[in-house]
């Protein structure tokens, strides 16, 4: 009962969250799943729930997304994203820069999470400080931000983070910020997906996830369903200056978190 009690509640609260930020689902989910099965599994059963949750956005908020802004962004992220997991592969054996106990958790720093952590917050700031809050990214820019995101997706599967924080700049109203997100987010996760299947199956296991495992992703994806109701009830009420804070708070938390290697 508890496994299923502590999927749903995050699930629920911080798709609803994803609806502004556009990212924080997969990050938080993570670690709750690594409660409860072997991290690779967890992996795969995030990458499903996070799938299927910008899926249901797509078709509900998808219409408002920006097409010059999905084109310009979200193709160099989707290829960035194959050069971020081939990368990874080149690092994954560099030693972590400290460890340390977290309470019953050992936190591992790693080069990885440093860069990654590093950057969200400085990302943060432009959002933060009202000095850099006007700053606008101007579209041309815009395949530099896919880039990074992309790598980052590959890298580590924190991509949601930064391709917010480019977007947010570019000046869209609150609807179109929110179907841009959604529609790029989904893009990557289908391919994220893709390669974790395909990964699996080359690997020799016939079944990536089991069956007695499906249980527990089909009540985040349920849960992460009634978030995104939630959330859209919502999304008109929403002002981008709202957006602007909320992606600040989440992408300084977050960073924070991450670059001191508790997830």
């Amino acid at each position: 009962m508890i496994p299923y009690l502590a999927v749903f509640i995050v699930s629920l609260l911080t798709a609803g969250l994803t609806m502004y930020s556009g990212f924080g689902l997969g990050t938080l989910l993570l670690p709750v799943f690594a409660l409860f099965f072997p991290v690779e599994v967890a992996v795969g059963a995030t990458a499903v729930v996070h799938g299927a949750n910008n899926l249901f956005k797509v078709t509900l908020v998808g219409r408002h997304a920006d097409k010059g802004l999905v084109l310009a962004f979200g193709v160099p992220a989707i290829l960035a994203a194959f050069v971020g997991a081939a990368a990874l592969g080149l690092v994954a054996h560099l030693e972590p820069l400290a460890t340390y106990q977290l309470g019953p958790r050992t936190a591992v720093v790693t080069p990885v999470k440093l860069a990654v952590g590093i950057l969200m917050a400085f990302f943060a700031l432009f959002e933060l400080l009202p000095r850099f809050r006007n700053l606008k990214f101007q579209k041309r820019h815009l395949p530099v931000g896919g880039l990074l995101s992309g790598f980052f997706g590959g890298f580590s599967g924190h991509q949601g983070a930064l391709r917010s924080a480019f977007l947010v700049k570019t000046g869209v109203a609150t609807e179109a910020f929110v179907g841009t997100n959604a529609v790029i987010g989904f893009a990557v996760d289908a391919m994220r997906i893709a390669t974790y299947a395909g990964m699996a199956l080359l690997a020799g296991a016939s079944q990536p996830i089991g069956a007695e495992q499906w249980p527990l992703i089909t009540t985040g994806i349920a849960a992460a369903f009634c978030g995104v109701l939630i959330g859209t009830r919502f999304l008109h009420k929403v002002t981008m200056r709202t957006v602007q804070t909320l992606t600040g708070v989440l992408l300084l938390g977050i960073a924070v978190v991450i670059g001191a290697g508790v997830i």
